[in-house]
């Protein structure tokens, strides 16, 4: 599989995502549903939006592991807040867990009036190999 990412500019380099991703013969695609802050027993968060985004990015990243993909590989990523405000006080979080994986992707950011339950943010991926 090869990757070619589309910068026509350099500002969203600090934004944490690219313009496009292109993928060249890809020997698997996996397409994860939405993942946020609901432990293992199905109980939804009701902590703040710093606390539910640590827990849904760990289990993205629980989902990823058990499909046999890597994060890095991740070319697609939405994200679906029930307030940017919030999400973006935060979003040191997600730009170190984005460095940290040297994820290039493709994404989306969408504020949404509600989400399940006490839900605050739910991501969103495609992932390839």
């Amino acid at each position: 599989m090869e990757k070619r990412i589309i910068n026509p500019w350099d500002w969203q380099n600090e934004r944490s995502y690219v313009q496009a991703i292109e993928v060249i013969k890809p020997e698997g695609t996996l397409y994860i549903s939405g993942q946020t802050a609901i432990d293992a027993e199905g109980k939804s968060s009701n902590g703040d939006m710093r606390s539910q985004l640590i827990d849904t990015i760990s289990n993205l990243e629980k989902v990823i592991d058990e499909a046999g993909y890597q994060c890095h590989n991740i070319v697609r990523l939405n994200i679906y807040t029930t307030s940017s405000d919030e999400f973006f006080t935060s979003f040191d979080i997600f730009q170190a867990w984005v460095k940290k994986h040297g994820i290039k992707q493709a994404s989306t950011v969408l504020e949404v009036k509600s989400l399940f339950e006490t839900l605050k943010v739910e991501l969103e991926v495609t992932v390839v190999r």
